[in-house]
């Protein structure tokens, strides 16, 4: 008897008996356990539905009845720098702005996923949209123009539609360039005239603060000269410290960064110090010196009610150190100097304080840090006493198009590196 004849029809009837046995199982009912009051929710109350996945990112979801406030972050929000501070904001405006739900997704990358991130948020509800880098800026512009609904604001670009679209940005420059004056006394002091300075991406936001602190440095230490170290991200970890050692190495006694980590405070050797960025709770090493931080909350908070109230329209919002969204650790309300800053020379310092305070009064702003006469690195004159630059210097290159006379495509007379190619 041919056994496999045999053996295949019986196994197809088992299969086909187990296979009843799982339909008539699956449709039974359960018995569950009765909800407790906790576990039961509300016959009111709108069940939450799970974020939704994006690529390899998770799309947050809204709440029903409330305002929507979404955030995209280059970096995670917990970074000690340039992502965390706008995090903080993120909570200032959840708990000081009433019936407002808020939410992020970090770790965007820019370009395409960015694209992708923001139109997803767009498409979930979500009635203001925060885009946090300089490289979301086209894929903002695009998804404003797709959800004329929904306004997004783009964090340091060019680029707003006078609608629902808009740029912001605050000028750093200030605290950057009182920065600089801390970082030129304290070389000073310790009798190296050596400064380094870590550049992320070649474009007008980073030669304009590498210059305001530049210009800072030569206030208090004329003799100083300042190196440049770029990394080409804005967080890594890694790069970031290498870059501040091979600066270090190189003779630097300060260290300050454009960059989101404090890595310049951390790798410092001993004797020698760093000046940290982003977000105020950064610096808290003895090696750290001050850290020019931001103060997104106010800003934040202030957009958010003029969105709701439909008054928000989408354009160039560019605010000084006088609007309360700037800052230098060590020198604002309950903080205390760094020891590095507070055995600076009483003449120095003094005239650091008097520097900060009025940027924080409003009689000096940024066109004052580029007022003339102002010297580039190859001996031009770059802005002839009693001038200054305009906005659009600020903002622009030529190479890029923008409209700007003077533009920000030169390094201060100070500064011993070569300009970055721009591509």
């Amino acid at each position: 008897m041919n056994k496999r004849r045999f053996w295949l029809p019986l196994a197809l009837l088992l299969i086909m008996m187990l296979a009843l046995t799982a339909c008539n199982t699956a449709t039974q009912p359960t018995e569950e356990k009765p909800a407790t009051e906790e576990q039961a929710p509300a016959a009111d109350t709108p069940v939450a539905e799970a974020p939704a996945e994006t690529g390899s990112y998770q799309i947050p979801t809204i709440e029903e009845g409330k305002y929507n406030v979404a955030f995209v972050y280059v970096g995670p929000h917990d970074d000690g720098g340039w992502s965390q501070a706008h995090d903080q904001g993120r909570l200032y405006v959840e708990q000081n702005v009433d019936n407002v739900h808020t939410a992020y997704v970090e770790l965007v990358a820019e370009g395409a996923d960015a694209e992708q991130v923001i139109r997803s948020l767009a498409r979930k509800g979500f009635d203001v949209i925060f885009t946090t880098s300089f490289g979301y800026m086209d894929a903002s512009e695009t998804v404003a123009n797709e959800f004329p609904d929904v306004d997004i604001i783009h964090l340091t670009g060019y680029k707003a539609n006078g609608a629902n679209f808009g740029n912001l940005m605050g000028a750093m420059e200030d605290m950057k360039y009182v920065a600089g004056m801390i970082a030129g006394s304290r070389a000073k002091l310790d009798g190296n005239p050596k400064i380094g300075y870590i550049a992320t991406f070649p474009i007008p936001e980073e030669l304009r603060l590498g210059n305001a602190f530049a210009l800072g440095v030569q206030k208090t230490c004329p003799e100083c000269t300042v190196d440049v170290r770029w990394i080409f991200t804005w967080h890594d970890p890694i790069l970031e410290k290498d870059a501040a050692k091979s600066l270090f190495d190189g003779g630097a006694q300060v260290v300050m960064t454009g960059a989101d980590t404090p890595a310049p405070a951390q790798v410092a050797p001993e004797g020698k110090w760093g000046i940290t960025y982003d977000y105020k709770n950064n610096c808290t090493v003895p090696a750290c010196l001050t850290s020019m931080y931001w103060n997104w909350g106010p800003v934040y908070a202030r957009i958010v009610e003029e969105s709701r109230a439909g008054t928000w329209r989408g354009g160039w919002e560019y605010f000084d150190a006088d609007s309360g969204g700037l800052g230098l650790y060590g020198f604002g309300e309950g903080e205390t100097l760094q020891p590095g800053v507070a055995e600076l020379p009483a003449d120095d310092l003094a005239m650091i304080r008097e520097t900060y305070n009025k940027f924080l009064s409003g009689e000096l702003n940024r066109f004052d840090v580029f007022s003339g006469p102002i010297i580039d690195n190859q001996g031009n004159v770059v802005v002839p006493e009693g001038q200054s630059l305009e906005q659009a210097d600020l903002d622009g290159f030529k190479q890029f198009g923008s409209d700007c006379q003077i533009c920000m495509y030169w390094w201060n007379q100070n500064i011993t590196a070569e300009l970055p190619e721009l591509k």
